[in-house]
């Protein structure tokens, strides 16, 4: 918090600032993965998910139909490309579909 000095400063900076002297990106980037996985995969498959983790660059994601988790893997790389813009980084390098 050296940053009082300043008069003015958005609420925006403010929070950016507070997270990186906390170290939490990690954790956000956690909740941002499970949010984007729903908004982008749709409520259909959504709806046969059941577990999302993300460690070290490799998103698992644990699916309740095998018939669904055989059709994504044919499309992994293009998974990982849209999850990556929508979050607007390149956090997910791998996908395990389990």
């Amino acid at each position: 918090m050296a940053k009082r000095h300043q008069e003015h400063q958005s609420l925006s900076e403010v929070l950016k600032d507070f997270v990186s002297d906390n170290k939490l990106e990690k954790g956000l980037d956690k909740v941002a993965v499970r949010d984007v996985w729903e908004k982008t995969m749709g409520p259909a498959i959504t709806k046969y998910t059941q577990n999302i983790k993300l460690e070290r660059g490799t998103l698992y994601v644990q699916l309740t139909s095998s018939v669904l988790r055989e059709e994504l893997s044919y499309g992994t790389q293009k998974i990982i490309i849209n999850l990556n813009e929508e979050l607007g980084k390149e956090l997910i390098k791998k996908l395990v579909l389990r």
